[in-house]
């Protein structure tokens, strides 16, 4: 799954340990997610979109179709 984790974090200026406290996860997880290496957990992904205010889907895409 392809997701823009790391964009978003960016715009922010927020640090992967940062993001992370937000998140209440290590900052291994987020570096895990934003690599694509492991996928979020739904409940996980829904604390990220109420977090930045966006759908999920306009955090994370299928990476199916390509």
């Amino acid at each position: 799954m392809k997701n823009r984790l790391k964009i978003l974090r960016a715009e922010r200026d927020w640090s992967q340990a940062e993001l992370a406290g937000r998140l209440d996860v290590s900052r291994q997880a987020v570096n895990a997610i934003e690599t694509g290496k492991h996928d979020p957990s739904l409940p996980l992904a829904f604390r990220m979109s109420r977090l930045f205010d966006l759908p999920i889907e306009a955090i994370f895409k299928d990476d199916v179709d390509g």
